[in-house]
């Protein structure tokens, strides 16, 4: 009899995930949408119904079939609570309905900090590997101990210089890989009070974005597993799963793309959001599973993380 020791590490349990085509957003609500009533929510699905139907078209024409496709909206009940998913799904549904629109999932945002006992922006964390710019010295502490992610070199600081000596002067920031002039921006990913973390809203949106594209396991398994919708909608947040699914009919929630049709407002946060990306580095098993997929499907997948993230911005910023 033979007997054969594998460390449990060794065993390849990368869960795969069913995959959409396209991972559609509509939208986010914070609490000053939802203040404003029905007719805020109405506008902004009306707004976006024929940049919705564009995605689809072009989703269609690109995968050269019927493309699945599912559509998703995030509640903040991350930085603010307000009201009850028994008052909010259904007057979000409603007004969806009423510009011909068809919300698939919805999710909570506080799950991409915290869902049970996973924490998907723990996960995103531990897999950042900042670019160091060039001819930088490695003195700035890492991003994970100050909490703040840059695309460049920032402007020297002469804090340690002597009194009454030269210093170096003051030299601009620089983006790593700008043309011809620099769009530098450092992009706070948490602070701290109290021995707590708060996670940005920036770092957030891409632990959302990571999640859409089916990027993140928790030792291989999946990080977020659609419930279903429950017939009486509870009364608070926290009893609501963090990915509920209220079309049983949808197409699978992540997908090999996602594009995301937001208000204006939005735009510094997905800047942000293209900077942590840039920097994130996925698991290569993840990688290799999704791209082999893509392959048998012949769908075209760029390699980049960045690449298969698109937008549409509406509206005044």
């Amino acid at each position: 009899m033979e007997t054969t020791f594998r460390e449990a590490s060794a065993d390849p349990r990368t869960a795969a995930l069913p995959l959409a085509h396209l991972s559609l957003e509509l939208g986010h609500l914070y609490m000053d949408d939802f203040a404003a009533g029905p007719v805020r929510l109405r506008e902004h699905f009306a707004r976006i119904r024929p940049w919705v139907d564009a995605a689809r078209e072009s989703c269609a024409g690109a995968v050269g079939r019927r493309p699945r496709i599912s559509t998703c909206f995030l509640i903040d009940d991350y930085f603010t609570r307000f009201s009850s998913p028994a008052e909010v799904v259904p007057q979000i549904v409603e007004e969806a309905a009423r510009a011909g629109l068809v919300i698939d999932y919805l999710a909570r945002e506080s799950a991409c900090a915290e869902a049970g006992p996973v924490r998907p922006a723990q996960l995103v964390e531990a897999r950042l590997v900042p670019s160091p710019p060039p001819g930088s010295t490695g003195s700035r502490p890492p991003a994970t101990e100050t909490g703040w992610l840059s695309n460049g070199e920032r402007s020297p600081v002469d804090s340690l210089a002597e009194a009454m000596s030269e210093t170096a002067g003051w030299r601009p920031p620089r983006e790593i890989e700008a043309r011809r002039h620099s769009v530098f921006l450092d992009v706070e990913l948490w602070d701290e009070q109290h021995g707590r973390r708060t996670w940005s809203c920036p770092f957030l949106a891409a632990v959302w974005q990571l999640l859409r594209l089916g990027l993140l396991r928790d030792q291989g398994q999946e990080v977020l597993r659609p419930a279903e919708a429950p017939q009486d909608l509870p009364g608070s947040w926290d009893a609501l799963a963090p990915l509920v699914r209220l079309n049983p009919g949808a197409a699978p929630f992540a997908a090999y793309r996602t594009f995301s049709v937001l208000a204006g407002r939005f735009l510094p946060i997905e800047h942000a959001v293209a900077v942590i990306l840039d920097q994130w580095s996925p698991e290569e098993a993840v990688l290799r599973q999704l791209a082999e997929r893509a392959r048998q499907e012949g769908v075209a997948l760029p390699d980049g993380v960045r690449a298969r993230v698109e937008y549409l911005f509406t509206g005044p910023s």
